[in-house]
């Protein structure tokens, strides 16, 4: 256990900056991708679906 007690306040904001900041780097990833790096992702994605699609039962 830790020696210290901790402040759950301040924890719960740490916890929302850490995520909020992951968020805003996907986002920046995302938006800042070339159009041929976005068709490559977006074919991909759909390649996976139809894949996966392609494995069900019924």
């Amino acid at each position: 256990m830790a020696d210290a007690p901790i402040n759950l306040r301040r924890w719960k904001k740490q916890r929302g900056r850490e995520e909020a900041r992951k968020e805003a780097d996907a986002n920046a990833a995302r938006h800042g991708e070339s159009k041929a790096e976005k068709v490559a992702r977006l074919t991909e994605a759909k390649r996976a679906e139809r894949d996966l699609d392609g494995k069900k039962r019924e």
